[in-house]
């Protein structure tokens, strides 16, 4: 997810003033209503203190998982979102909420348990996080007993390995690579996949199956966040006689909790019990509630207006794709009742930046004058206010292992136009005209704009604005010849360490869809391969941590915000709180109060 474009992709659609700003994504739980947890851990949550993920034990691996404190059984849980799923079919989901939401039904090699707001990564079809040999060449995964799929056979070794073996196939061009990449030592998913293209040409020598419990897989380079990649939903299993082709998108075979009673496209996806689940294997997941059933199209300021005000169903409702829609945010914090419906936290290792095109804008010293130029108070304010998180100084998240704070270039909220001044003459190049491109679909946008816009002005640089409907953001915006200067992302990491931040978008040899900004520093791309070849886990995030800071110094984005959303829960719903790796409300932790 560290490649700009996925990055952005795998971004909960949160329709509102967080979105505005446009995987998987690190830790950081914080809380206001819902139901967070106790004492410390709960004053933590409220600080929105983000959190980094620790590598559990095989007995932190063992089912079942810790109990939602107050959690009763029983009922229907109705999830009102604005969109249908993109994608259900484990191989091609690739955004934060869609991997929260799908855990209700599909597990995999290892997942992320979460108390009290802290996350662990622990085995969940796995007995533990993996067993590395050969310098991080060799991992070894043993499935547990017990684990099933919805009609009670067993989940195997060859299973896990099929699913695998679908991400080279045609059709999975979208989805996260890592495993077509990592399993033939190719530099992107195109040159793995005229290696191997898939189940329907064979076996992959790269995954051995000894046994039904056994998975062995071998890198060509050390591969030391194997277990982090193993909790992306490309690591479920998929039984080859139930893999439908295209209609398994809609409907997957179930590992979870939840089995797929029926789904509608664009209406409705009905979830009941999954009675071959069984919950000692699981310290992942719950099975509280009876059944869900999600509704997609209705307007989700009509959907927060009928769960504030307690009307008709919302009671027992909530979206775990939107965030409270500004024009009901204020009434909901001076309203108590209406403020405990609020459910807020830290989103990951979400960062949101103002991007600038290093190729385009090549001048150091020019891209420092936008870093002093870029409002950051009046952007956050227009945009929705402090909800939408805390000021960025760094690159990386305080969310991912081994974040070191600094800020190599301290500025004011406000700005400091004097000081953008004084780098604008020294700039060898002189700019007088910058372009900055942005999704024009909602009003807040062309209000961020003409700030940017008044900006710039005062350092005499004319800021020419380009909004562009959705589509055409995506494709242009990160096309290599695009001509545009600036544009505002949220991104987040794949998983909560440094390695897929600068690797994944900051080599000067990665693509456009990849390095879309253009940066290109001979020297990070050196010491980046040299990163690389470490095969121990920490050794590497520490190596990642310190490169950033000398990859900050060419100012190839200006920070901006460690990202926080604020979505909402009917009074009846339990258990809501923000997941702090995906960044939405943890499906799997929800219950009814009362049925």
């Amino acid at each position: 997810m560290a490649r700009l474009s996925p990055r952005t992709a795998a971004v909960p659609a949160l329709v509102t003033a967080a979105a505005l700003l446009m995987c998987s994504c690190s830790a950081g739980a914080g809380a206001e209503g819902g139901d967070q947890g106790k004492g410390k851990d709960k004053a933590a949550a409220k600080s929105g203190q983000r959190l980094t993920a620790t590598l559990g034990t095989a007995e932190d691996s063992r089912g079942p998982a810790p109990a939602v404190e107050g959690a009763r059984t029983g009922g229907t849980i109705r999830i009102a979102n604005a969109d249908d799923y993109g994608h259900l079919d484990p191989q091609k989901v690739y955004a934060g909420e869609s991997y929260s939401t799908s855990l209700l039904w599909g597990r995999q090699l290892t997942q992320y348990q979460v108390v009290d707001g802290k996350p662990k990564l622990v085995g969940d079809l796995a007995t533990d996080t993996g067993q590395s040999s050969d310098g991080g060449r060799t991992w070894t995964y043993k499935l547990k007993d017990g684990i099933a799929w919805e009609d009670g056979e067993p989940i195997t070794s060859e299973h896990v390995k099929y699913g695998i073996e679908r991400t080279f196939a045609p059709g999975f061009e979208l989805g996260p690579t890592y495993w077509p990449e990592w399993l033939t030592g190719s530099e992107d998913r195109t040159a793995a996949v005229k290696k191997y293209a898939g189940p329907e040409h064979g076996d992959l020598d790269a995954i051995e199956t000894p046994d039904t419990k056994t998975i062995v897989f071998h890198f060509p380079q050390p591969q030391s966040d194997v277990p982090y990649m193993a909790a992306q939903s490309s690591s479920s299993p998929v039984r080859k006689d139930k893999d439908t082709g295209t209609g398994y998108d809609t409907r997957p075979f179930a590992t979870g909790p939840y089995r797929i009673a029926a789904h509608k496209q664009n209406q409705s996806l009905t979830l009941e019990r999954n009675p071959h689940w069984k919950p000692e294997t699981d310290p992942i997941r719950h099975q509280y509630a009876d059944r869900f059933e999600f509704t997609f199209g209705k307007k989700i300021l009509n959907t927060a207006q009928e769960v504030l005000n307690g009307r008709g169903d919302g009671p027992a409702t909530l979206s775990t794709q939107s965030e409270v829609p500004p024009e009901l945010y204020a009434e909901a914090r001076r309203d108590a009742d209406k403020k405990d419906l609020l459910v807020a936290g830290s989103q990951g290792a979400y960062t949101s930046d103002l991007y600038i095109k290093n190729s385009r804008v090549t001048d150091p010293e020019v891209r420092k004058a936008i870093h002093y130029l870029f409002p950051r108070e009046q952007a956050r304010q227009v945009l929705g206010g402090p909800r939408l998180g805390d000021f960025a100084t760094t690159l990386s998240s305080p969310a991912v292992v081994g974040w070191k704070k600094y800020d190599l270039y301290p500025v004011s909220p406000a700005g400091d136009v004097e000081k953008a001044k004084e780098h604008l003459a020294r700039a060898k190049t002189k700019v007088d005209t910058l372009t900055y491109a942005y999704e024009s679909d909602a009003p807040e946008k062309d209000r961020l704009a003409q700030v940017l816009v008044d900006a710039f002005a005062k350092a005499g640089i004319k800021l020419v604005t380009k909004p562009l409907e959705k589509a055409a953001f995506t494709s242009e915006v990160f096309r290599g010849p695009a001509p545009y200067d600036l544009w505002l992302s949220t991104n987040s990491v794949d998983w909560p360490t440094p390695s897929t931040l600068l690797p994944d978008s900051y080599h000067s040899k990665l693509d456009a869809l990849a390095n879309s900004i253009r940066y290109s520093n001979p020297e990070v791309d050196k010491e980046l391969e040299r990163i690389a070849g470490i095969g121990e886990a920490q050794q590497k995030a520490d190596a990642l941590i310190a490169l950033e800071q000398t990859v900050m110094k060419d100012v190839p984005v200006v920070p901006f915000l460690y990202t926080s959303v604020t979505q909402f829960r009917g009074k009846n719903i339990g258990g809501a709180a923000i997941h702090p790796i995906y960044g939405s409300i943890a499906a799997a932790d929800l219950y009814l109060k009362k049925s």
